[in-house]
């Protein structure tokens, strides 16, 4: 068993560097990038390289956006621990979780053991993939949502990303009101993370059923899409393109997708059409 520690590690650190041309040795900012561990039911399900900075929304994000719960009302309780692997600070997150969902992780686990086919996500055929995600309801707000709008959340997301203004190396996903108010901004230096902390925050605060949309710093790929929909989010918007994959999966779902959003031009790359 792992000794916990009592505080968790900085989401930045300070560390000597040398501009070039040669102007001495200075201090830059970086971002922490260390390994958490998600522990259900004192199973470890995952380890992701994550910032450590609101680790709880992070954990119940996952758990929500990953399936292995139904609701945020499957989660018991949620615990933080820092340890030292190898030298390495590292963090487990413990999640006590309902007995149905625990045994479908169980489950899943087990067919999982020994993969060795294709290699993607540990995954042992092309069957296994979990890409389809059932289609989502329609809001009207959705059908109304315009580029000026997805902009105008975009554009007020760099004032929101303290951590990133000082080392410029951390992802954003943030919560915009359906006028395009940006309401809530997450950082990690995975895009993943920063999204399964937005959703977990919304989560905890009770507020995953409302109008809304998630716009974010970087491309759009088929998991982020994948996670949103799950989440019943209607509409996602990214600065960077989205894959080809992820559009497909976007039109399925019937999610709004925008890409390349920067001011004063973007793309929607889907309609709310489920065909």
């Amino acid at each position: 068993m792992p000794e916990f520690e009592d505080h968790l590690p900085s989401p930045l650190a300070d560390r000597a560097v040398q501009r070039m041309p040669f102007d001495g040795v200075l201090t830059d900012t970086v971002a922490a990038e260390v390994p958490v561990a998600l522990v259900f039911n004192g199973i470890s399900h995952a380890v992701m390289m994550a910032t450590p900075q609101d680790l709880e929304a992070f954990a119940l994000g996952f758990a929500l956006s990953e399936g292995i719960l139904d609701t945020p009302q499957d989660c018991f309780g949620i615990e933080v621990h820092t340890t030292t692997v190898a030298a390495v600070q590292s963090v487990e997150v413990h999640l006590d979780i309902a007995a149905r969902c625990f045994a479908r992780l169980k489950e899943r686990r087990r067919s999982l053991a020994g993969a060795t086919g294709c290699g993607l996500c540990g995954v042992d055929s092309l069957q296994a993939l979990d890409l389809a995600v059932p289609p989502m309801p329609q809001h009207a707000w959705v059908t109304q949502l315009q580029a000026a709008t997805v902009l105008r959340a975009l554009q007020a997301m760099p004032a929101l990303q303290v951590l990133n203004a000082r080392c410029g190396s951390l992802h954003a996903a943030g919560w915009a009101s359906p006028e395009g108010e940006l309401l809530q901004v997450m950082e990690d230096v995975g895009r993943h993370n920063a999204l399964d902390k937005l959703l977990g925050a919304r989560a905890q605060a009770g507020l995953l059923g409302e109008a809304g949309f998630i716009v974010m710093s970087s491309r759009a790929s088929y998991e982020l899409v994948r996670k949103c929909a799950r989440l019943q989010v209607r509409a996602l918007a990214t600065i960077s393109a989205p894959t080809d994959l992820a559009i497909s999966i976007a039109r399925g779902a019937g999610l709004q997708l925008w890409g390349l959003c920067r001011d004063p031009r973007a793309v929607l790359y889907t309609s709310l059409s489920t065909s």
